[in-house]
């Protein structure tokens, strides 16, 4: 089954060669500032996106038990601490400064839930409809994880 799953990744990753040939390569993008690569990234074409996406699948799928557990244990750590650092900054704010931000929330939620009055039924049914697809997405890849 694991070299099934090697000739898949290989045979995608083949067929993604010309799209991802325009593309960095994944030590480079690492290496990147989160803003760089921020910048990076939304330049990329949705077809560059997701040519980068299943590369970096391929490489995941390629790597052995304990290299990915490797992988999710420091992922875990580096979302704990963005965490911890975000729960930092906002215990350092001042009450102005927290009462601001909870102002700064509610127009975004305000301005979110106008675009949503302001679309056509059609509109809405595709949005739902992408929700729905990456949901599915984001749950099929915690199943195939764990």
């Amino acid at each position: 089954m694991h070299k099934i799953r090697l000739i898949i990744a290989a045979s995608g990753l083949a067929l993604l060669l010309p799209v991802a040939g325009l593309t960095q390569s994944p030590d480079e993008i690492k290496q990147m500032t989160p803003e760089q690569r921020r910048e990076y990234v939304q330049g990329l074409s949705d077809e560059q996106r997701q040519a980068l996406r299943e590369q970096r699948r391929a490489e995941f799928e390629a790597m052995s038990d304990e290299e990915k557990a490797a992988v999710r244990q420091r992922r875990s750590e580096q979302r704990s601490d963005r965490q911890g650092a975000m729960r930092e900054h906002w215990n350092s704010l001042s009450d102005e400064e927290k009462a601001a931000a909870r102002e700064k929330h509610r127009e975004l939620k305000q301005q979110r839930q106008e675009t949503w009055k302001n679309m056509s039924d059609e509109e809405k049914a595709a949005a739902r409809q992408h929700m729905q697809d990456k949901r599915r997405e984001r749950s099929e890849r915690r199943h195939r994880q764990q």
